[in-house]
C-alpha cells in the first residue's frame, strides 16, 4: 500500500473484501470498478491473499483502486478443489485476525467509510459493526440460492431437510416465498451429500447479513424480481440488486494477446469464422467433471464437426493428436468478449453466476452442465424459467451416469443447427433477455441506480 497514495480524509474510501475465489474476486473487481467510474474521487482499497495478489496485481485497473495483502494462512488455490471444506473452513477461522491488522494501519492512514465484503467473508460484518463501519454485504450467487438458505427453517419445517437426492430428489418445493415450484433435486448440492459439509458456513454467511447495512445481490432485478421484492420486505436495510457484474465499460479493449496451443491469437481466429458457428465450451476455473466423462465432452464435441473453441487449464494432452481442424484451445481468454463475438453461436457452460449472466449479457444461447453448488439451479432457470438453453442431461437423482460421446455429439449438432425451429425459438428468447440485461446496466438502468443509491449513502456516512 503506498502512503503516497493517500486521500484527503473527506474524500470517501471504500475496502473491498472479496473471498478468494474467481468467481468471487472478479465480480468484486468489476463492481470496484463501476463504482469509481460513477464517483472518480471515490478511493477503494481492494484487499486480498498474497497469492491473490500475485495473480491479479499486473491487471489494469483505475488508479484509485489499490492493492492491500493478506498473509496466505489458507491453503493455495492452487489446490483448493482437492479439500473444498477445508478451504472453506480456513477462510472463515484464519483470516479475521490478519484483516483486523491490516484495517488498523489502513484505517489510521486513511479512515474507511464503508466495506463491500463477499457474503461468505461472515466474520467482516462483524468487524464492520465492532468499528462503526457500515458493511455492504455482497452475494455472488443468484438470489434464487440466496433465499434457499435464507428459509432452510421453511424446508426443516415442511420435512424437505434434511434428505438424500437418491430417494426424494423428485419432490416438490412449493412454499419458499418468491420462488417457483422447485424440485429438490434443483436446491445446491450443498443440501445434500458431500456438499453438507460446508453447509453450515454457508448458513451462518446467509444469516450474519441480518447484521450487515446493505445486501448487494449480483444479479439483474427483471430476471428475479419475485424472489427481490420479497427480500427487500424480508430485510430492514436497502437490497440492491447490482447485476450483471460484468467490466461495463472494459468490453470494447482489444488488448488480449493470448494464443491457442497451435500459435493462433484467439480474437483473430474468431474473427475468421463464420457469424454464429463456433461453440464456445468453459467449465468453469475450479473444480471439473470426471476424466471419463471429460473423454466423452472432448469425443462428442469434436465428433459432432462444430467449430468450437475451448477454454481449458492444465492437461490438454487430450487435444494433441493434431487435429485442430475445426477448433482451437487457450488456457484463458477474456470471456466476455468472447461471447459478445458475431462468430459465437452458443455456449457449453458449469452455469456459475458470473457466465450464467455473461451468457445473458451477450445474447448467447447454453448447453448446461452443472456440476456443484449454485449451478445445478441456476442450470435450471437458464433451461426451464428462462428458457434460454437446453441441459446436456438432466440432473440425476441416483448414480452417476455418464453421457456418452454419440448423445453429445447428436446434441451439439441439434443445438448449433441455427435454422432449425427449436434452436430458433431459443435464440428469439435470448435476444429479449439480452436487451434487459444491457438495459440494467445501461445508465439510468436498475443496476446503474442502484449503484448510485448505495454510493451517496456511504459517501455521507
Amino acid at each position: 500500500m503506498d502512503p503516497a497514495g493517500l486521500r484527503p480524509t473527506n474524500y470517501c474510501h471504500v475496502l473491498a473484501l472479496p473471498y478468494p475465489g474467481r468467481g468471487h474476486v472478479n465480480p468484486m473487481m468489476n463492481i470496484c470498478k463501476l463504482l469509481v467510474s460513477r464517483q472518480p474521487d471515490i478511493l477503494i482499497t481492494f484487499v486480498v491473499t498474497e497469492e491473490w495478489h500475485g495473480f491479479i496485481g499486473s491487471q489494469s485497473k483505475p488508479d484509485n483502486v489499490r492493492f492491500a495483502t493478506l498473509p496466505n494462512v489458507i491453503p493455495s488455490e492452487l489446490v483448493r478443489g482437492e479439500d473444498f471444506s477445508g478451504f472453506f473452513e480456513a477462510v472463515f477461522t484464519k483470516m479475521e485476525a490478519p484483516f483486523e491488522k491490516l484495517l488498523d494501519r489502513i484505517d489510521q492512514q486513511q479512515p474507511v467509510s464503508a466495506i463491500i465484503a463477499d457474503t461468505y467473508m461472515a466474520w467482516a460484518v462483524d468487524v464492520g459493526n465492532r468499528r462503526n463501519i457500515k458493511v455492504a454485504s455482497l452475494w455472488t450467487m443468484s438470489a434464487f440460492v440466496f433465499s434457499t438458505l435464507h428459509h432452510i427453517d421453511l424446508l426443516e419445517r415442511n420435512g424437505h431437510f434434511p434428505f438424500e437426492l437418491s430417494e426424494r430428489g423428485e419432490e416438490i418445493v412449493d412454499y419458499i416465498p418468491g420462488l417457483p415450484s422447485i424440485r429438490l433435486a434443483d436446491l445446491p448440492t450443498i443440501f445434500y451429500g458431500s456438499g453438507k459439509k460446508v453447509l453450515h458456513r454457508a448458513l451462518e454467511s446467509v444469516s450474519k447479513v441480518s447484521k450487515a447495512q446493505y445486501l448487494l445481490l449480483s444479479s439483474v432485478y427483471k430476471l428475479e424480481a419475485r424472489i427481490i421484492d420479497t427480500l427487500k420486505a424480508e430485510f430492514p436495510f436497502p437490497v440492491y440488486p447490482i447485476g450483471p457484474t460484468i467490466p461495463y465499460f472494459d468490453v470494447k479493449e482489444n488488448s488480449l494477446t493470448t494464443r491457442s496451443p497451435n500459435g493462433l491469437n484467439y480474437l483473430k481466429w474468431l474473427d475468421s469464422q463464420p457469424s454464429g458457428s463456433v461453440l464456445y465450451v468453459s467449465l468453469g476455473s475450479f473444480l471439473s467433471v470426471s476424466r471419463a466423462q471429460m473423454d466423452e465432452i472432448v469425443a462428442g464435441i469434436r465428433n459432432s464437426g462444430v467449430r468450437y473453441m475451448w477454454v481449458t487449464r492444465g492437461d490438454t494432452s487430450r487435444f494433441n493428436d493434431g487435429r485442430f481442424d475445426t477448433g482451437i484451445v487457450v488456457p484463458w481468454c477474456d470471456q466476455l468478449r468472447v461471447l459478445c463475438h458475431s462468430s459465437i453461436g452458443g455456449f457449453w457452460t458449469h452455469c456459475g453466476l458470473s457466465s450464467t449472466l455473461e451468457s445473458l449479457y451477450a445474447g448467447v444461447p447454453t448447453l448446461t452442465f452443472p456440476i456443484f453448488w449454485d449451478q445445478v439451479p441456476n442450470s435450471r432457470q437458464l433451461v426451464e424459467e428462462w428458457k434460454t438453453g437446453w441441459r446436456v442431461k438432466k440432473p440425476e437423482t441416483g448414480a452417476e451416469n455418464l453421457v456418452t460421446r454419440d448423445e453429445i455429439s447428436e446434441l451439439v449438432k441439434r443445438f448449433m443447427d441455427l435454422e432449425s425451429g427449436e434452436r430458433k425459438e431459443i435464440s428469439k428468447r435470448v435476444e429479449e433477455l439480452k436487451k434487459i440485461c444491457q438495459a440494467a446496466a445501461a445508465e439510468s438502468g436498475s443496476s446503474i441506480t442502484n449503484m448510485d443509491a448505495l454510493l451517496k449513502d456511504i459517501s455521507h456516512a
